[in-house]
């Protein structure tokens, strides 16, 4: 299964953007894993930002995604998304979405282990 991130680009500080990621070849099994969104800026650890149980039901935020953060996932279109509000210059980076191919939920970073190509994110005036 090949994971696919969009939706990237320029957004103006305060602004609001939706990530968006796809699942191509082998999407059967989308539907049965846990799937993470996290970002990895240079010089720094990456970072979990939300992550959301296979059927989409249970999503979790870390505190740098609680309160402007909205992960979902449909797996009838092989998709998750994060919506980030009232985005800072202190969140450019590149973002990457994720999946936990042994289980069907879990917080812990370790845990995922399949990962798209990332898109950047660069929030400026």
């Amino acid at each position: 299964m090949q994971l696919i991130e969009s939706g990237g680009g320029l957004v103006q500080p305060g602004d609001s953007l939706t990530l968006t990621c796809t699942a191509s070849r082998d999407t059967h099994f989308f539907s049965i894993y846990a799937m993470g969104w996290f970002r990895h800026a240079p010089g720094k650890e990456r970072e979990l930002l939300a992550t959301i149980s296979a059927s989409g039901a249970v999503p979790y935020y870390t505190d740098s995604g609680q309160g402007r953060f909205s992960i979902s996932k449909y797996n009838a279109n092989n998709a998750m998304y994060l919506r980030m509000n009232r985005m800072e210059p202190e969140e450019t980076t590149i973002y990457y979405c994720a999946a936990a191919t042994r289980i069907q939920y879990t917080t812990r970073t370790a845990e995922y282990n399949h990962w798209g190509q990332g898109t950047q994110v660069t929030a400026a005036s």
